[in-house]
């Protein structure tokens, strides 16, 4: 086996661990592959003589592409979004995809991703690496050009900014699905006193309904179940399915996949939920597929 063979095999080796850091990064399940796909051919033209620990090296490399790519998103943007929800990881309830599983390894709510998109790209680069996979700021540091000092306050800075709005689910999936199905029925018969009683009272609704109409952002247990109701009168069924490992549903309208949201479920009540209603993105989602 030649070197270009061997740095090929580490790749693959190495490619669940890799596509996990860059949606991390990304939000992206496509550009993740773009991203891993340059980062090889970088990886593929340096000398890896002196390299020790080549998943640690194959990481610093595809975070470093990933910095690059949010940093030109951002110069793409004329004005930052008010909200955009990342591409969600959907799988049926009843087992997920092992790729998909593979970057959930370590659990990646939507709700984070959320957050996760407001931050600068360093400071994402910086939250990501060390908080979610536990780089040392030494290594961290030359990715953004500063010192190790300056990479611990950009990751604490994200740090707050990502514990104040993307609390922890609950682990129990059966419990997350039981709030989830009776929020649903609460929404469909126009339950009001059940509906509040399910939604945190502080609970944030983000929906990304794309470029023609103007993003959705709902705060406090009232306001987001109105919204319920008003969604469940012209949606003809939902269906349960997994997003990034919680419970989550599709809404339907004359058979046609309109949305997908995310639902974050702590302690018995949903404090966040995360929409996906834009509906070229709705389309490319392929949901077709989870409906009964």
């Amino acid at each position: 086996m030649n070197d270009t063979e061997f740095l090929a095999a580490q790749l693959e080796e190495h490619r669940g661990h890799l596509r996990a850091v860059a949606y991390r990064l990304l939000g992206s399940l496509s550009e993740a592959d773009d991203a891993i796909q340059e980062a090889w051919l970088r990886a593929s033209r340096a000398d890896t003589a002196e390299v020790e620990n080549l998943r640690a090296w194959l990481t610093t490399i595809t975070a470093r592409v990933c910095l690059n790519m949010l940093r030109s998103r951002n110069q793409r943007r004329e004005e930052p979004l008010d909200v955009h929800v990342p591409d969600p990881i959907i799988d049926s309830l009843d087992g997920g995809d092992p790729e998909h599983e593979a970057v959930l390894a370590d659990s990646v709510g939507l709700a984070l991703l959320v957050v996760l998109e407001t931050l600068t790209p360093a400071e994402r680069l910086a939250f990501v690496l060390h908080d979610l996979f536990a780089l040392p700021f030494d290594d961290i540091a030359p990715l953004l050009g500063r010192n190790p000092a300056a990479a611990r306050q950009l990751a604490s800075r994200a740090r707050r900014r990502v514990q104040g709005a993307a609390p922890a689910p609950d682990p129990d999936l059966g419990r997350q699905r039981a709030v989830v199905e009776a929020f649903l029925a609460a929404s469909r018969g126009g339950d009001l006193q059940t509906l509040v009683a399910l939604l945190d009272p502080d609970i944030v609704l983000r929906a990304d309904n794309g470029a023609r109409w103007p993003a959705t952002v709902l705060r406090g247990a009232d306001a987001v179940a109105n919204g319920a109701f008003a969604f469940a009168r012209i949606t003809e069924l939902t269906s349960l399915v997994m997003v990034n490992g919680a419970i989550g549903a599709i809404g339907v309208v004359d058979g046609q996949p309109i949305s997908v949201a995310a639902f974050t479920v702590v302690d018995g009540r949903i404090v966040a939920m995360d929409v996906i209603a834009d509906p070229e993105r709705v389309a490319h989602l392929n949901l077709d597929r989870y409906l009964p």
